[in-house]
């Protein structure tokens, strides 16, 4: 009997110490964009970065809009987006402690090799929508808040195409949520707002042979990266308003407490790195380069 409750007792004593370092366990909670996600980067990375710290990271992919209110709502430690004006404003209005670059790279206009809105080669992003408009050619938006969809409508409002203002419910993870945006007025046949991710955007455009604008490593993984690759031809690249910069945002502990501040500067600490910018760097898929960092 007294072996027994000895042996019961170990197993007892065992279990709490189990116990004790499932508990210890720290994990980061992070919102980040569809496109990070999608491009596998974080693949890479979060592994080394575990590796090295003994953190792990709870990724929340979604569009920056809704990864800056998770931000706002104190549901994460640390948001991880692209939208630098947004991002400005998420730190001056007090949610986030300060915006860390991280890296860029640029979005491109992406369409069928036929190209019947005659935009390749084009390097202004506004007047290559104008094109589109202009031939009434399908146009696949993701309508999601992303920072995608807000560089987006920037250009529209660059090209010169009358707009009107939509309101949208999408439906993210079984949430809906309402979409505020501006689209070309009169385009209810060829304009397609879609409420998704940047993959599915990029993979409806090419089943419909289609227009839309996506990240540059996106679609460098849907092109080159992935079986069947994707169709659809970079028609307009390389203006400075195509720039697309990334940048990393703790969330103030001043205004939600509970935050973990501390993994966060760790993990901004890190990612800013030498040993972090270089992997950045050096991430390739078919030997195209995704990203190019911007804290070295």
């Amino acid at each position: 009997m007294k072996r027994v409750i000895t042996v019961i007792g170990a197993i007892f004593f065992t279990g709490i110490l189990a116990g004790t370092a499932i508990g210890s366990d720290k994990v980061l909670k992070m919102s980040t964009t569809t496109s990070t996600q999608s491009s596998g980067l974080l693949d890479l990375l979060l592994p080394e970065f575990e590796k090295d710290t003994a953190i792990k990271v709870k990724v929340i992919a979604k569009g920056t809009g809704a990864a800056i209110r998770d931000g706002q709502d104190g549901n994460v430690d640390v948001i991880f987006v692209h939208a630098k004006g947004r991002e400005e404003k998420f730190v001056a209005d007090g949610w986030g402690t300060k915006r860390y670059a991280v890296m860029h790279n640029d979005f491109v206009i992406i369409g069928p090799a036929a190209d019947p809105a005659a935009i390749k080669g084009f390097s202004d992003g506004g007047k290559a929508l104008g094109k589109v408009g202009e031939m009434k050619q399908t146009f696949i938006s993701r309508g999601d808040d992303s920072g995608t969809h807000t560089k987006e409508q920037f250009l529209w409002q660059e090209s010169g195409v009358a707009l009107v203002d939509k309101i949208q419910t999408i439906v993210k993870k079984g949430e809906k949520k309402e979409v505020s945006f501006q689209m070309p007025a009169g385009s209810a046949d060829w304009y397609l707002s879609i409420g998704q991710g940047m993959g599915k955007t990029i993979t409806f455009a090419d089943e419909k042979q289609a227009y839309t604008m996506s990240d540059r490593g996106t679609y460098i993984k849907y092109k080159y990266g992935k079986t069947p690759a994707i169709e659809l031809d970079v028609l307009c690249e390389g203006g400075p308003v195509l720039a697309n910069p990334y940048g990393i945002i703790p969330v103030n502990p001043e205004k939600h407490p509970h935050v973990q501040n501390d993994l966060a500067m760790q993990f901004v600490d890190w990612i800013t790195s030498e040993k972090g910018q270089k992997m950045i760097s050096d991430y390739r898929l078919e030997g195209k380069q995704l990203f190019y960092p911007d804290a070295m």
